[in-house]
């Protein structure tokens, strides 16, 4: 059955929560719960499986994570309790960071385990025994076959952008994972589609699960300004330039990781602050790049599709599609990255002479109507 949850309550304290949790909450200015937090964790309290369907940026971390850290149990050496699967290194750290207050105020110890970096400090936190383990698919499994790390204890499994892990071609991985966790597990399933390989998924690995949706069953349109401006490729870096100046905090996507680099040298010799992030930076280089943006030091956040589900920063002004998508989906998944929570934000495409009936065919498909035309404000 599903459900399209707007929850009348209004408080956390009101959905069951153990008070010291809603403390936390309160201390960092945090009362009342979004619509898919409402709606999750009263059941994920109780302990039945949950299906949720939500928008990015709609809070789904906290509305798993609250009920997971209310319930999870005290781990051994090496073998977790709770397990948080993550699409990307960039979402798995996030989520570690956003919970870690939490955890420690119910005396659990949360820990993430991602590719691009040495496996010693990972192997030396596993030993000391983590509760929850926030993990990448492709690191725990190596982790797993070396003996750092049993998947037999853990009897709450988070999988966190479904949808993504089934882009990035990891679904196969997800599951010989959730084959070694404990057979009597809860699983909490999160993604913004609920179809085609999700749905196996679900009827796989899940038991009778409430479905929760927020949002739109349609493919969700942030809100946001969409702008598609004509702009040829020689003209593009400039006018990004001379946008960047007053738009505000900016990510902006290129196709390939020689793209990113090259539009940040440029933005760089034209006196625009600029990093990059992708999959050819190591991992510190990429922390650095997004603490860099997250804290103001750089303006513009030059990025490949890798990291479109793994840039989480507030209040990005807008995005830029520096190469025009590959589909609708990318779209969505790149311009997810502003107008999150409620908050307002641009979307800006630059589209060639010779892309205007493609980007026109995209625009129909997400039930978008807005003019391609010359590059002008951002309010508008």
């Amino acid at each position: 059955m599903g459900r399209d949850n707007q929850s009348r309550l209004l408080r956390f304290e009101e959905l069951g929560l153990p008070s010291s949790l809603v403390e936390v909450l309160a201390r960092a200015g945090i009362d009342k719960p979004f619509p898919i937090q409402a709606a999750v964790i009263g059941d994920a309290l109780a302990g039945r499986d949950v299906c949720g369907r939500a928008p990015t940026g709609s809070g789904k971390t906290l509305a798993f994570g609250l009920p997971l850290l209310a319930r999870v149990g005290r781990a051994q050496p090496g073998k977790p309790r709770a397990l948080i699967l993550a699409p990307t290194r960039e979402l798995a750290e996030q989520i570690r960071r956003a919970l870690a207050p939490l955890a420690r105020e119910r005396k659990r110890w949360i820990a993430a385990v991602y590719g691009g970096v040495g496996m010693d400090q990972q192997r030396r936190q596993l030993r000391k025994g983590v509760d929850v383990l926030v993990a990448c698919p492709g690191r725990l499994a190596d982790l797993i076959r070396q003996g750092d790390v049993s998947l037999a204890d853990v009897d709450i499994v988070v999988v966190d952008e479904a949808d993504r892990m089934a882009d990035m071609g990891f679904l196969p991985e997800v599951r010989k994972l959730l084959d070694q966790t404990s057979p009597n597990r809860q699983t909490l399933l999160f993604s913004a589609t609920l179809d085609g390989d999700i749905a196996i998924l679900t009827r796989d690995y899940q038991r009778n699960p409430v479905r929760h949706a927020v949002g739109s069953s349609e493919p969700d349109v942030i809100d946001a300004r969409h702008h598609f401006w004509r702009v040829e490729p020689t003209d593009r870096v400039r006018r990004l330039a001379e946008m960047a100046a007053s738009a505000g905090r900016t990510v902006v996507f290129c196709r390939t990781r020689h793209g990113v680099d090259r539009v940040t040298r440029q933005l760089t010799s034209l006196g625009v602050t600029a990093a990059a992030i992708h999959g050819g930076r190591n991992q510190r280089q990429r922390d650095r790049a997004l603490a860099d943006f997250a804290r103001g030091a750089v303006e513009v956040l030059v990025a490949t599709d890798v990291a479109a589900r793994g840039i989480h920063v507030d209040g990005i002004a807008c995005v830029v599609h520096f190469d025009l998508p590959a589909d609708a989906k990318t779209y969505l998944h790149r311009s997810g990255r502003t107008a999150r929570a409620g908050a307002r934000g641009s979307v800006v495409s630059f589209v060639g002479q010779d892309q205007v009936r493609s980007t026109m065919r995209m625009q129909r498909s997400l039930g978008l109507n807005v003019q391609i035309g010359k590059p002008g404000s951002l309010v508008a």
